[in-house]
């Protein structure tokens, strides 16, 4: 891997994607129908507003990540391609329109991520777990992870979410500490590792199973002995599920694209994160966050049980 200091971005790349991260465009009615059923209800959806490449084949079986709080960040991450700015206000009926969607949708396991909103007092918190009651008390039964931002650090917000019911709760770390001031200089690296081992103590403390998980984009400029260090981080902070995928730029105004990792380059990194302690790696090209979520969640609830 090209190596990359915090003030220095290593030269990108100037090659077309390779065959392995290329998807077809989505043509089934299954798809369009999903989209009109989610504009019709004034839900957005991270797979749209981040270009997730996997919506095509999220859509055509009936899942997306819903996005929450509005489509307008106050962070300007520079891999994101959600618009940055001033959001409009919190819409009070969102967790209802949620839970319909859900329904409708079948749904046993829903994701629910939001943008970062630095401008509400606990970030969103509240309104994340309002969603979560929601959908917990409509849909017995019903599995739910959320994907949230930093909240600031706030402790109090945090167990907001927690308290909320939720099953599993994941936080990305997105990179490594070194590329922080380039990819996600309103964040901080051990403010993100200090909320995930506080949602571990939180659940040890309480007696509650909430697994918690974090997720990487590859190709950033990073490097194995960096990532290694992280995989160790992320081990002692007690996350028990990890997703690595290629990160993949919006557009040229984007942090450009250092380089494309091959496949099995994928499937080394995964086995050094279990190595290194970490419990549920799902590792590839075009793994995103919540791709395949539920999946992973059960794999990591059968790999416990055994253990």
């Amino acid at each position: 891997m090209q190596t990359t200091t915090s003030s220095t971005v290593a030269t990108p790349i100037a090659q077309r994607k390779p065959p392995w991260l290329r998807r077809p465009l989505p043509q089934d009615r299954r798809f369009s129908q999903l989209s009109e059923d989610l504009r019709g209800l004034g839900l957005a959806t991270v797979c749209r507003s981040a270009r997730c490449p996997n919506i095509g084949e999220c859509f055509s079986s009936g899942t997306a990540t819903f996005l929450i709080l509005g489509d307008v960040c106050t962070r300007s991450c520079a891999f994101c391609n959600i618009p940055s700015g001033q959001p409009g206000p919190v819409a009070g009926d969102e967790p209802f329109r949620v839970s319909r969607a859900v329904a409708r949708m079948g749904l046993r396991y829903a994701v629910i991520t939001s943008v970062t909103r630095d401008d509400l007092p606990d970030g969103g918190a509240d309104h994340f777990a309002r969603v979560v009651r929601q959908l917990k008390a409509e849909l017995p039964g019903l599995a739910v992870e959320v994907l949230i931002p930093d909240f600031q650090g706030s402790r109090a917000a945090l167990e907001t979410v927690l308290e909320s019911g939720v099953d599993v709760l994941n936080h990305n770390l997105e990179t490594v500490p070194d590329l922080y001031p380039l990819v996600r200089p309103q964040a901080g690296y051990a403010r993100s590792l200090e909320l995930l081992a506080r949602s571990r103590d939180w659940a040890k403390i309480r007696n509650q199973v909430v697994h918690t998980k974090s997720g990487l984009m590859l190709g950033l400029g990073e490097t194995r002995e960096q990532l290694r260090r992280v995989f160790a981080d992320l081990a002692a902070a007690g996350c028990a599920i990890l997703t690595m995928g290629q990160y993949l730029a919006p557009s040229v105004a984007h942090h450009p694209v250092i380089r494309y990792l091959p496949p099995e380059e994928f499937t080394e990194l995964a086995e050094l994160a279990r190595a290194e302690g970490i419990g549920t790696v799902f590792s590839a090209p075009l793994v995103r966050s919540s791709y395949h979520a539920s999946e992973v969640a059960h794999a990591t609830c059968a790999s416990m049980a055994k253990s």
